[in-house]
């Protein structure tokens, strides 16, 4: 009896789950200064969002109801503008007119935090409820040997 492989069927261990944290890649916004991993963060975003980046700059404009231009969006991409690190708020519109949200979680990183998708918050919920679970199922099993040893 001959078997024949089923091409598009995926390997049983082939799976993995995705990552729920979207961020660069490490050795993409390695830099001296935090400032320059920003410019960095913020050239990625820009080029690999494959839209142009002057309508990157009317979709920020639109969104913020203040003017963001091309320029402005070139100075935020270079290491050598110093003047010219992106704000909070243009970070913010960026998000909006890319979809990316891997600046934030440059940021939220830097505080041992990070950014999911709210789809995400009841399983992280489960998560905090497990560890509380832990902690109180290991605290009543030390209470309970300290309470047998006391009773004999």
């Amino acid at each position: 009896m001959s078997t024949h492989r089923d091409l598009d069927a995926l390997p049983l261990f082939a799976w993995a789950p995705t990552d729920p944290v979207v961020r660069y890649a490490a050795a993409q916004t390695r830099a001296a200064t935090l400032r320059d991993r920003i410019s960095r963060a913020v050239a990625i975003t820009l080029k690999e969002c494959q839209r142009p980046r002057e309508e990157i700059a009317e979709a920020m404009s639109a969104w913020l109801g203040e003017e963001v231009t091309k320029p402005m969006l070139d100075a935020y991409a270079s290491q050598a503008k110093t003047e010219h690190t992106i704000s909070f708020v243009r970070v913010l519109a960026l998000w909006h007119a890319t979809g990316d949200v891997r600046l934030y979680q440059l940021g939220a990183e830097l505080f041992g935090h990070a950014v999911i998708s709210d789809r995400y918050l009841p399983w992280v919920e489960v998560g905090q409820l497990a560890d509380t679970k832990n902690e109180i199922d290991r605290a009543f099993d030390a209470a309970r040997r300290l309470a047998r040893r006391s009773v004999r």
